[in-house]
């Protein structure tokens, strides 16, 4: 059975995104701070019918990560999709005057390294066994930075850089990495079924080969 980690997880678009992929037959393994929060969503999900189970981490703290998704792995089976979107803390969406480089480096740390820490636990199965996928989600920061949301603005284009370069080093081994841009609340976009349609959405890139970017939603239809 293949497996989905999600980074990120929560009662929100990780929950959708794991029943969507629950329904093609993947496990779930749920990956965020709070351990009681992950046994109460991985209970919903396996009401459900979907297998999922919980393993905190903070992606702040390598060692942590890494582990989790090790541990996932070997529990549930080899990771063959990694959706990477935990959920920026509101420090990071100061104005730019008022963010030192102390809280942007927790920035990067955040969202940079967290990444690449993950692709580093992940990649060496998905390149054994020449296929796999690992899904990016940013806000509209990514790609236009704005002067009251520093953090993110900084953050979020390291974060794409380092995707853009998996994505055209990995294309050839059948690996995709790919980045979906939600720039603002998924509850406030024009969405026929809300964040259902996010969810089909990450399913498809998944799916095939395409552009490493893609947007939701056209930049000046969302704001963060």
């Amino acid at each position: 059975m293949p497996t989905l980690a999600i980074v990120g997880a929560g009662p929100g678009l990780g929950a959708a995104v794991a029943r969507r992929f629950g329904r093609e037959g993947y496990s779930v393994a749920l990956i965020s701070r709070v351990q009681a929060k992950l046994d109460g969503l991985a209970q919903q999900l396996t009401s459900e019918g979907i297998t999922a189970r919980g393993f905190a981490a903070d992606v702040l703290e390598p060692t942590q990560l890494t582990a989790a998704l090790k541990t996932a792995a070997a529990e549930l089976g080899d990771i063959s999709v990694m959706q990477y979107s935990p959920l920026p803390f509101r420090s990071f969406l100061r104005p730019v005057l008022e963010t030192p480089p102390e809280l942007a480096l927790e920035a990067l740390q955040f969202s940079l390294l967290g990444l690449m820490h993950a692709a580093g636990a992940v990649l060496p199965a998905m390149r054994e066994a020449g296929n796999g996928s690992i899904v990016l989600i940013n806000g509209g920061t990514s790609v236009q930075a704005r002067a009251d949301f520093a953090g993110t603005s900084i953050a979020f284009p390291a974060e794409s850089a380092y995707g853009q370069m998996l994505h055209d080093a990995l294309a050839d081994e059948g690996i995709r990495v790919a980045q979906l841009v939600i720039p603002g609340a998924i509850a406030k976009l024009s969405l026929d079924n809300g964040i259902d349609d996010v969810a089909q959405r990450i399913w498809s890139m998944h799916l095939g080969p395409g552009p490493f970017r893609e947007m939701l939603v056209p930049l000046d239809q969302g704001r963060e």
